[in-house]
Order: C-alpha cells, then structure tokens, then sequence
C-alpha cells in the first residue's frame, strides 16, 4: 500500500471502488483516476490485481500515493465495518462508494439454501448497506455531500430463475436503494448501475459471448467501458438518487428464458 498522503496535499475527491482488482471494479477503478479522482481499490482475494489496478491509477492521475490497496472480506460484517475507517486514514477522507464486487454463485429453486441465501446477501447486499452507512456517517463530520453507487443486475426486470441466491441478493440491494436515498438525503445520493452482458467467464465461448452480446434492440450490449463511463456520471449528478441506470443496449426489454451464462 502507498504511504498516505499528508491531509494539506488533500485536493481530489476520493472513491472507494469495492472488487475493484479485477473486471467491471478494475475498469470503473481507472475511469474515475483518468477523472482525477483518488481511488481506494478494494480486494479479498486478488491482491497482487489490486496492486497492478492501483498502480495504474497512480499513472493515469499522474499523482503517486492516488490509489491505495485495501483488504476486506465483504461477507464479514467486522471487516466491512472496518474498510471505510481504514480508506479515511490513509486518505484523509472519502467522498463516494462504488459497490462493484459481487459474489456469483449458481444454484436454483430446486437447490436453494440458506447457505447459499445467506453467503449472497451478506456479500452483495448488506455489505453495500454498511458502507453507505458508514459513508453517511463520515459525510456528516465533514458537513460535505456524497454519492454511492450500487451495481446491480438487467436481469431484475427481466427475470429468469438461474442463480437464485445471487438474484435475490441483488433484487434486495435494488429495494436497498429506493430505502437509502430516503434515509440518507440530502447527505448521500444512492444509485444504481445496472450493466447488461458485459464481461465473457468460464461459461461461456467467445463466439457465444459475442453472439449474445448482440442480442439487444440496439445490436450490442454494454460495455466495461460504457458502465464505467455511467458511474462517473452517477457520482457527478447531484440531481440523481434513488433510481438504477440500465446499461445494456436495451436487453431488458427483451425475454430470456435462462441466465446469459447458459443459454
């Protein structure tokens, strides 16, 4: 991690990106550092991606110590609880929460469990809970406004029953959403970022990524890009809370009948 930055040097506006080694955190991570924005990068498991992430943080903002690495398991509430306290120490103070990671699990209606139920919520739901909370908190010592921003899933309004567990995580974090930007204004603006089929995986080819990604009224679906590009315009907005962007080349509007990831 990079030393901190003595508070006098404090200029920039400061996120916390969660997930942020890797995939939609990564490329939200470096459109908000190309925007001059000081960025906390958020990891549980890729440490040495959340260094390289950082890294090139540092880089875009031209400002060495402009990104810092930070560790927490987001399905423990002790950790949770402990990563913004730890962002402010070495920043100096923070001024948005991007919640990108998310926990991704396959089950069903025939094989759900609290198990599975549980390891869902606490990660993707509550966690985005806390840290708006805790974002609430310190907005409030400072008597300055902020943002957070949720992201969530297209498949919320365009429902199928694959990945049950993570479905319900995020349908929870969207009801989250309308209750936090009435509990937290005029302090913090809440919003969700909800991406179509954006990043390949395991499961699935590349032609059969590709063809997906087509299949959208307007030909294509988004972009890491495109979702990076919408979170920055959710945290500048100050007219904005309370609603979820989708961002998906209009792929809700449309039916399928299973997850993208197995069709």
């Amino acid at each position: 991690m990079p030393p901190a930055l003595p508070c006098h040097q404090i200029s920039a506006r400061t996120a916390l990106v969660t997930g942020a080694g890797k995939r939609l955190g990564r490329e939200i991570a470096l459109r908000l550092a190309r925007d001059g924005w000081n960025v906390a990068v958020h990891h549980r498991h890729s440490a040495t991606e959340a260094q390289q992430t950082a890294a090139e943080c540092d880089a875009l903002t031209g400002r060495a110590g402009s990104a810092g690495t930070f560790f927490a398991d987001l399905g423990v509430e002790a950790s949770v609880r402990a990563l913004l306290p730890a962002v402010v120490a070495h920043f100096g103070a923070v001024d948005a929460v991007v919640n990108s990671a998310s926990t991704f699990e396959h089950d069903s209606a025939a094989s759900f469990g609290f198990e599975a139920m549980d390891t869902h919520l606490r990660a993707n739901t509550g966690a985005a809970v806390l840290l708006a909370q805790a974002l609430h908190e310190h907005l409030g010592v400072r008597e300055v406004e902020g943002a957070v921003v949720n992201l969530l899933d297209q498949k919320l309004w365009n429902m199928n029953p694959d990945f049950f567990s993570y479905t319900l995580s995020k349908a929870a974090l969207e009801a989250a959403n309308t209750m936090l930007a009435l509990a937290l204004a005029p302090r913090v603006r809440v919003v969700g970022v909800a991406p179509g089929l954006t990043l390949t995986s395991h499961m699935l080819s590349g032609e059969k990524f590709d063809e997906l990604h087509r299949q959208s009224p307007l030909g294509r679906s988004s972009t890491p890009q495109d979702v990076a590009a919408t979170v920055a315009f959710a945290l500048d907005n100050r007219s904005i809370t309370g609603t979820t962007l989708l961002v998906d080349g209009g792929q809700h509007l449309m039916r399928f009948e299973r997850d993208f990831s197995l069709m």
